[in-house]
């Protein structure tokens, strides 16, 4: 399970390397300017919603384009009012997922 402590301690270089992309492909699917990328490469602080951005979208890979806040309030609802089913719902994603890999 991947946490916010555990992205700060990557380096938002390292994984645009592994990914293979140049500074503008990396930052700009966050929203962030190449150069703004290229100062927090350079060990400037990441603000929280960066960071949580980043995590989302180049270590989950979830295309935050396709989330909706509806989507959101649904799962929180379902999380806090039927945690049960939240969490059949969950283990049965993840075996979906792992299958489908």
């Amino acid at each position: 399970m991947t946490s916010v402590k555990t992205i700060e301690k990557i380096d938002a270089r390292e994984i645009r390397r592994k990914l293979g992309l140049n500074q503008q492909q990396f930052w700009s699917a966050l929203g962030v300017t190449q150069s703004g990328g290229s100062r927090y490469e350079s060990g400037r602080n990441m603000p929280k919603p960066v960071r949580e951005l980043l995590r989302l979208v180049h270590v989950e890979q979830i295309d935050i384009r396709t989330v909706k806040r509806e989507d959101l309030e649904i799962v929180e609802y379902i999380k806090a009012q039927e945690p049960e089913l939240y969490k059949s719902l969950k283990k049965s994603a993840r075996n979906h997922a792992k299958k489908a890999a």
